[in-house]
């Protein structure tokens, strides 16, 4: 699989990489032989980061990972987790809280360094301690051989910029999700240009927008404004009726810019895994793409708030 630079950190990220949120059991009920197979299944066709987080099932994904890759050779993969966000209303980046995150996720992956770890969610907090407090912290824990690269990811843009303010010389790259999709390229328009400027690695997330880029019906607690919901099902009949699943189109799609190293998608089900590299071998319908890309025009870059209004 084709690999990228993610900014100067020394990290090369494949095009696609493993999101280890579902066997955290986020989304669904899970087979635990399914689950460490979708891992297995990641590592031979090359999507060797894996992406997780202490919130992807309370602990349950880092405790997955750690049976997972018990037995495999540490240097065919690398391994990135989150700090900060630990439930649905639990969040705590104060520096105590960071070396007890990054030392129980180690513990529970079984290694005893992470090549990545990000903030999470940092919109849900007063943005002040991540500068002040929260970032020198994780700087420390770089310098001592805990962390080989440091971010953060959250939602609003206005966010990522506010923060990237204070930090941008202390980082190495950011994580957004479900904003470089076929209906919403805000990550791309607004933030990759200025990561690009300073040497920050760019990853996205979430190709499949929480399910809205595929057939499956789409969940209730989905965000998106209905006038978004309505477009891509439109875009999804347009793509069935020219016999290509939308979400093949979305995948390809978001794992397309050169200058995103790493899209991360994620499954609990081998099947899926090896589909994606199969669709990711295919040329992507530029054709369809386009009169895609008219269905959502009217909804481009829609999106809704997240966390603290302020952080909007």
């Amino acid at each position: 699989m084709e690999t990228r630079p993610l900014g100067q950190s020394g990290l090369e990220l494949p095009s696609l990489s493993f999101g280890a949120s579902s066997l955290g059991a986020e989304f669904r009920s899970i087979d635990l032989n399914e689950a460490f197979s979708a891992v297995h299944t990641a590592l031979d066709l090359g999507m060797n980061f894996i992406d997780t987080s202490p919130f992807y099932g309370r602990g349950m994904s880092e405790v997955m990972l750690g049976r997972a890759l018990k037995g495999i050779d540490r240097s065919r993969y690398l391994l990135g987790t989150k700090l900060g966000r630990y439930s649905e209303i639990h969040f705590d980046f104060s520096a105590k809280r960071v070396d007890e995150s990054l030392h129980v996720s180690m513990q529970r992956m079984g290694t005893d360094y992470l090549d990545l770890v990000l903030l999470h969610d940092i919109e849900f907090v007063k943005l002040d301690q991540i500068w002040e407090e929260t970032i020198p912290a994780l700087i420390e824990a770089k310098n001592t051989g805990k962390v080989r690269a440091i971010g953060l990811s959250c939602y609003p843009m206005a966010c990522f910029n506010k923060v990237l303010d204070h930090v941008e010389d202390d980082i190495d790259c950011v994580l957004s999700y479900n904003q470089y999709t076929l209906q919403n390229t805000s990550f791309a328009d607004d933030l990759v240009p200025r990561l690009k400027s300073k040497g920050l690695g760019a990853i996205n997330a979430g190709p499949f927008s929480a399910r809205l880029l595929t057939n499956a019906e789409l969940p209730v607690w989905l965000k998106e404004p209905e006038e978004v919901k309505a477009a891509a099902r439109a875009a999804a009949k347009l793509c069935n009726d020219n016999g290509v699943d939308i979400a093949q189109l979305a995948l390809q799609y978001s794992c397309g810019h050169d200058d995103i190293a790493s899209t991360v998608a994620g499954s609990a089900n081998p099947k899926n895994v090896a589909k994606w590299a199969q669709w990711l071998a295919e040329p992507i319908d530029q054709s369809l793409l386009a009169q895609v890309h008219e269905i959502f025009a009217p909804v481009k870059n829609l999106g809704h708030p997240e966390g603290l209004p302020e952080n909007n």
